[in-house]
């Protein structure tokens, strides 16, 4: 929607739990404030945690893994550089991006209303309403089929500030729509850490991603998952499910 700018090289279950506290490192950054506590219920910033635990290495965001989660990297075909992350689960989906942000302000008020004008100019509705992480975004976009009919395609918009970042969630498909679908990518978003680099980037700057440092092929374990116990000591925990199960498979899109 042309809402962010990217940096300057770019410029599963049901039985998924809600999000337990973590257990902070030394010199974790403090709760942002608003509406949900961020420090207790996540996304959590890197200094908050003290080993990566079962969640997939992407850069600046290490994203929780769960048994049947797909992973889509989008990649830009200009740049070729990977510029986002979608995560899908029994007919949901969520993508997830990360972005710089000022030391002393949250962006996601502000951001919030730019995608809500955004989504309206185009005859779209949208209701700003509570949720889980604060202020949400329930949006009806307008579409148009496979079949060339147009039609309303749902999304829901969830932000979260955090110390000198924000991060967005766009759910769609079911968890759009379904409390219970919305559930487990809600508990995978909960649990996402943040690595934000030192740095100087103005604010809304897209913070770098990156393939999986191991590359393996589609329907290969991420690491932490099939063969591999997660690490002792992880904080916070990832939404319940077995690490020993097979993780996500990971795919391009460009």
């Amino acid at each position: 929607m042309g809402l962010f700018r990217r940096n300057a090289s770019t410029k599963a279950s049901e039985a998924a739990t809600e999000a337990t506290s973590p257990t902070p490192s030394s010199g974790g950054a403090p709760a942002q404030g608003g509406a949900s506590d961020r420090a207790e219920q996540g996304p959590f910033d890197a200094s908050q945690v003290e080993t990566m635990g079962p969640r997939v290495d992407l850069g600046a965001i290490w994203l929780p893994v769960l048994p049947g989660l797909e992973l889509r990297m989008e990649i830009d075909k200009k740049t070729q550089k990977v510029t986002g992350v979608s995560a899908t689960l029994g007919g949901s989906g969520l993508q997830v991006q990360a972005f710089a942000a000022p030391k002393t302000a949250g962006i996601w008020d502000e951001v919030r209303a730019e995608i809500a004008t955004s989504i309206t100019s185009q005859g779209g509705t949208v209701d700003d309403v509570p949720g889980r992480f604060g202020r949400e975004l329930i949006a009806r976009i307008p579409a148009t089929g496979p079949d060339g009919q147009s039609g309303i395609r749902p999304a829901r918009f969830i932000g979260v500030d955090g110390p000198r970042w924000f991060v967005r969630g766009v759910l769609s498909g079911r968890a759009a729509v379904d409390a219970e679908a919305a559930r487990p990518l809600e508990s995978v978003f909960a649990n996402v850490v943040v690595v934000r680099d030192n740095s100087p980037r103005p604010p809304r700057d897209l913070l770098t991603l990156a393939m999986p440092q191991k590359s393996r092929p589609a329907g290969a374990p991420a690491p932490g998952a099939e063969g591999a116990d997660a690490p002792e000591g992880a904080a916070p925990q990832t939404p319940s499910f077995d690490p020993l199960t097979r993780g996500p498979e990971i795919t391009e899109i460009r």
